[in-house]
This record gives structure tokens, C-alpha cells and sequence, in this order.
């Protein structure tokens, strides 16, 4: 499986025992979601490995404590140490309404309450602080924080996203 056609849930922080148990740190609001997986995809070398859960509990508020079949020892643990981990989309349970996941909306149309089609959303930038909408305009970037309330719609079918921008933020980026 590609990583592309998978999400990221979170990474491998520490080991847990001397037994190959690991504490995973979750990325995500909804923990629990993933408290009976069966299997996870570990990042490896460029390549997603499956592997199988033995044992999976949850520890503290986003921390999940694992135990992979065939992962028995301290030394097994040291290998995975700091490795992402991944699901396939199929795994991601649909939203509606004005929520969507960042991959789910790459491509879309943006349009603006004030200016109208302002171009397409090619990418979310969420290494920032507050992750940034980035839209192709013609030659242009325009980058426009991605916060709730300026989420207006979300149309799937039409590939469109309408949003409030800031007063004069789009401006800055046109003239």
C-alpha cells in the first residue's frame, strides 16, 4: 500500500516494557476511534509495513500503549522507535457538513463570500502554528487561515469550498 492512498495517525514515541510494547502519540481528536484496530502500517524505509496488534490500550489522553505480534523484546522495540504510523483511508469515518479531512479538499475551488472564485486549494500547510489553506490564483499563492468560522460550505459533489476571509486579506495578495 502507498502512503498516498493512507493517513497518518501518529508516530511511535517511546518503548513501554522490556516485553516490545510501544506508546504511540495519536494525531487526532477521536482516540477512541482506534482503540480495536487489528493492524497497523508502520513507515519504514519509504515502504508501509503491516503489522499486526497483539494487545492495544489506551494511555493517558492521545497516547495508545501497543503490542505487535513478533515485536517480543526490548531490542525489536528499539527498531520501530520514532516510525510513523498509518492507516488506508477506508478507515477514516466520513464527515459532513462543513468538516472535512486536509486530503479530502486538495483541488477544490475556493470561493470567497466578498470576491468570489478565488482559485484552487492546492495544498494545507500544517507545520504553522495555524494551518494555512494555500489557492493557486493565476500566478499567485494566496494563503488564508484554515480556522472554522471561515469555513462556509463544503459542496464534496461540486469539488467547492466557500469561505469568509479576513476584511482586505485576499486584497493584499491580488493587487
Amino acid at each position: 500500500m502507498k502512503k498516498e492512498e493512507c493517513f497518518y495517525l501518529g508516530k511511535i514515541v517511546s518503548k513501554y516494557s522490556f516485553k516490545g510494547e510501544l506508546l504511540i502519540k495519536l494525531d487526532t481528536d477521536d482516540p477512541e476511534a482506534y482503540y480495536k484496530l487489528e493492524s497497523m502500517l508502520v513507515s519504514q524505509e519509504a515502504a508501509l509495513i503491516p503489522f499486526f496488534v497483539e494487545r492495544i490500550q489506551p494511555h493517558k489522553s492521545d497516547l495508545l500503549r501497543v503490542k505487535f505480534e513478533a515485536v517480543d523484546s526490548e531490542s525489536d522495540a528499539n527498531a520501530l522507535l520514532k516510525s510513523e504510523i498509518y492507516l488506508p483511508l477506508s478507515m477514516l469515518p466520513a464527515l459532513s457538513g462543513s468538516k472535512f479531512y486536509y486530503h479530502e479538499v486538495i483541488g477544490f475551488e475556493v470561493i470567497d463570500t466578498q470576491h468570489g472564485l478565488i482559485g484552487t486549494l492546492t495544498h494545507i500547510n500544517d507545520q504553522t502554528a495555524q494551518p494555512l489553506m494555500i489557492i493557486k490564483s493565476n500566478e499567485k499563492e494566496i494563503l488564508i487561515p484554515l480556522i472554522d468560522s471561515l469555513i462556509q460550505t463544503v459542496d464534496r459533489k461540486q469539488k467547492k469550498l466557500t469561505v469568509t476571509a479576513p476584511p482586505g486579506l485576499i486584497d493584499l495578495y491580488l493587487e
